[in-house]
């Protein structure tokens, strides 16, 4: 399975921070905010990734990620020229996804749970024994009709999926978190545009809910799931990463020490990386890293 990173838009609700820069290069307490999301492509064991930005930000985002062969994998970059939907990634996409089962994140999106790995295994593997074509999250909230809801069985599979309903079939929205099989590049190639001009990914869940390949992954207590799209989450967000790291004394969406726990790079590697940063706390943590 492969990794994208959608890291486009304007931004607009977090403006006038973002009118120079993107906000998935804004920090979250110490990292930037691009971080997190690979964070967790690199926790699935997604070494394949191809990070979606607009022309400005595409060479920041290289400049601060370079070819990922630092940290074992391997990341490309396309650009977005204007915000044309979320499941334009997919035509956007088309030629890295090949043949293969695809991941998506938004950039802006944080997760944090003790099985969130298990979690994403558990997707992946029922996209990759062909027992459904796509997978979404459900994430318990108390405000579901400010997201999309997603109402499904004791199976998982969906019986219903809706944006921003006035009345939610269920307490579960859909975080930014998808799987899809191959075949997600044909059905996004064929959306139309909705009312505001862009690929709506809603449309693209619809489709497989349709032919009744959609299942859903239930996040429960215990996870947190942080969009950090507007100055008051982003301000949470770094107050939550603060709190877990200062309190348990491990960092969150380290991506040098995800990369050595995965075996992706040596202990020797994580060690060399460590040193450029020395002076930092980041780089002191890399080096206090143990077996």
């Amino acid at each position: 399975m492969k990794g994208i990173i959608l890291a486009g838009g304007r931004g607009t609700r977090m403006y006038p921070v973002t009118k120079a820069v993107t906000k998935q290069l804004l920090p979250v307490y110490d990292k930037p905010m691009i971080y997190y999301p690979l964070s967790v492509l690199l926790l699935g064991g997604i070494r394949e990734i191809l990070i979606i930005s607009d022309k400005d930000n595409v060479p920041l985002f290289k400049a601060l990620l370079g070819d990922g062969s630092d940290i074992g994998v391997s990341l490309s970059y396309a650009v977005q020229d204007r915000p044309g939907g979320i499941a334009e990634s997919f035509v956007i996409g088309k030629e890295f996804i090949g043949d293969d089962d695809v991941c998506l994140i938004l950039g802006d999106n944080i997760f944090y749970g003790q099985d969130l790995t298990a979690k994403f295994e558990e997707s992946k593997r029922l996209i990759e024994k062909g027992e459904c074509e796509a997978v979404v999250f459900g994430y318990p909230v108390k405000n579901p009709g400010e997201f999309g809801v997603v109402e499904f069985d004791p199976s998982g599979k969906v019986l219903s999926i809706e944006e921003k309903p006035e009345k939610p079939r269920s307490d579960y929205a859909v975080p930014g978190l998808y799987f899809y099989s191959s075949s997600v590049v044909e059905i996004a190639s064929g959306i139309k545009p909705s009312k505001r001009g862009e690929k709506e990914i809603t449309a693209v869940n619809e489709a497989y809910l349709r032919r009744g390949t959609l299942r859903c992954t239930r996040l429960y207590r215990g996870f947190a799931w942080l969009d950090t799209g507007t100055p008051e989450r982003l301000l949470k967000a770094a107050e939550f990463i603060s709190t877990v790291q200062k309190t348990q004394g491990f960092y969150v969406a380290c991506i040098e020490e995800i990369a050595w726990r995965r075996g992706f790079i040596t202990k020797e590697k994580l060690k060399e990386l460590g040193a450029k940063l020395k002076d930092t706390e980041y780089g002191s943590y890399l080096l206090s890293m143990e077996d």
